[in-house]
C-alpha cells in the first residue's frame, strides 16, 4: 500500500509538473534557438535565448492573435513573431518602425519619419550598395507603416531577409520580445560561449 501511494504521489507530482511547463510556455516563457546570422552581432547563431511572451500582452495560445494587447512595442525592441509568408516559422528581428511611421533607407541609412535611426547595434559586411530598382537592401521606400503593423529589420543588414523584402509584421503574430541568453553554442569551434550565457538582449 505505501509502495502503491508513493508511486501515485510520484506521478501526481510529475504531471503537475508537466502541465506547470506548458502553462507558463503557452503564456509567459518560451525557449528559442538562433539558427542563422540576420541578427549578427546582437544575436549569434547557436544562441539559446528566452523570451518573454506577456511583454505586449496575453496571447492566444491557440491561434496568433491577443486576449489582451496591453501595449506596442518600443522602436528597437528584439521581437519573436509568426513569419507572415509561412505561418509554420518563427523570425526574430528588430523592430524599426511603428504604425503611422514612414521609413526609408538611402544607402544603407535608415530614416523614421525623416529622422536618421542612430544604430549601434548594425553590422555592414558589403561595401557594395545597390540601387533601389536593383534590391530593396540598400535603398528603400520610403514606405508608410499600415496600422496594426510594424516594420522589422535585422542587425546584420547586409545579410538579413527581413520587412526590406517582405513586407510588415502584423502586431497579432508577435510572440514576445527577447530576455537573456541562457546558452550559446559555437558548433565551428565546438565549444560552449560561456562569455555569452546570462548576457541580456538589447
Amino acid at each position: 500500500m505505501d509502495i502503491k501511494n508513493k508511486v501515485f504521489d510520484w506521478t501526481k507530482s510529475i504531471l503537475l509538473a508537466l502541465l506547470l511547463a506548458l502553462f507558463i510556455r503557452a503564456f509567459f516563457v518560451q525557449a528559442y534557438k538562433i539558427p542563422s546570422g540576420s541578427m549578427i552581432p546582437t544575436l549569434l547563431i547557436g544562441d539559446y535565448l528566452l523570451v518573454n511572451k506577456i511583454t505586449f500582452g496575453i496571447k492566444n495560445p491557440i491561434k496568433d492573435d491577443f486576449f489582451y494587447l496591453r501595449r506596442l512595442p518600443n522602436r528597437q525592441d528584439i521581437v519573436v513573431f509568426t513569419y507572415p509568408v509561412d505561418q509554420k516559422v518563427d523570425f526574430i528581428k528588430r523592430v524599426i518602425g511603428l504604425p503611422g511611421d514612414t521609413v526609408k533607407i538611402v544607402n544603407k541609412k535608415v530614416y523614421v519619419n525623416d529622422i536618421p535611426l542612430d544604430e549601434p547595434y548594425v553590422q555592414f559586411t558589403d561595401l557594395q550598395v545597390y540601387p533601389g530598382d536593383v534590391s530593396p537592401r540598400d535603398n528603400f521606400g520610403p514606405v508608410k507603416v499600415p496600422e496594426g503593423h510594424l516594420f522589422v529589420l535585422g542587425d546584420n543588414r547586409d545579410q538579413s531577409y527581413d520587412s526590406r523584402f517582405w513586407g510588415f509584421v502584423p502586431i497579432k503574430y508577435l510572440k514576445g520580445t527577447a530576455l537573456i541568453i541562457y546558452f550559446s553554442w559555437d558548433s565551428e569551434r565546438g565549444r560552449i560561449r560561456f562569455e555569452r550565457i546570462g548576457k541580456l538582449i538589447k
